[in-house]
């Protein structure tokens, strides 16, 4: 069953992190991102401090984003970006290619590993320095067979007469 308040680890820029909850859709408000903390106090973090929200199945387990590159092309549909953060760390997700699913304030992303601990990022604007589409990758399309002579319509000189 899903929850309407997600684990989450928000890492600052000035690599300090805060672990929390957030409400699934609307977790900022007014630039800010509203975070439960564990001890269960309500905080306000500027986004213009954040440098990511990862959403995670655990808290313990944060340093499990082993591989920030993809080591071969993705198989799942979306787009493929690299985005190079402003202090220079380079990390590479799919987003989905929907415009609906972009907001204003940043970019949801799902990293490389999606077995590992962390599930999805959520990257500011602010805090990305260049954002790269490395490729468009579509769903597998079903290749068509070319029709043969068993397929053709029938001419209507080729029509049998009654």
């Amino acid at each position: 069953m899903a929850s309407t308040h997600k684990k989450v680890i928000v890492r600052k820029m000035d690599r300090d992190s805060v672990n929390g909850y957030v409400v699934a859709e609307d977790f900022l408000a007014n630039g800010k991102v509203e975070l439960l903390n564990t001890a269960g106090n309500v905080l306000h973090i500027d986004l213009a401090e954040v440098k990511g929200i990862y959403y995670v199945r655990e808290f313990a387990d944060f340093n499990s984003l082993q591989r920030k590159t993809f080591t071969t092309r993705p198989r799942v549909e979306g787009l493929w970006l690299r985005l190079r953060f402003r202090d220079g760390e380079i990390l590479e997700g799919l987003m989905p290619n929907d415009l609906t699913q972009v907001r204003p304030e940043g970019y949801f992303l799902n990293p490389p590993d999606t077995r590992g601990n962390i599930q999805r990022i959520f990257a500011p604007r602010a805090a990305v320095a260049e954002l790269t589409v490395l490729a468009v990758i579509g769903a597998a399309s079903k290749r068509r067979r070319a029709p043969g002579p068993q397929d053709a319509p029938l001419l209507f000189s080729e029509i049998p007469a009654e």
